[in-house]
């Protein structure tokens, strides 16, 4: 009755895989990301959060901003 070894660890992947799809996983593992994105946005202080993205009038037009490269 001790802790689980390797070998149950891969079988219980295994069947997980077989009932969910890996598809699946993907998209639930995706969707938690985004969740635990959101959340830790919504628990900063007004001061750290980012400013919204700027709207740009011209849809054609796209904005981007350029920097060097430097070596090491």
């Amino acid at each position: 009755m001790g802790s689980f070894s390797i070998w149950h660890w891969v079988i219980v992947l295994v069947i997980v895989m077989l009932v969910f799809g890996t598809k699946k996983l993907g998209n639930i593992g995706s969707d938690l990301g985004k969740a635990v994105k959101g959340f830790k946005d919504g628990v900063k202080s007004p001061e750290e959060q980012t400013p919204p993205a700027q709207q740009v009038a011209d849809k054609s037009t796209i904005d981007v901003e350029a920097r060097e490269k430097t070596k090491s």
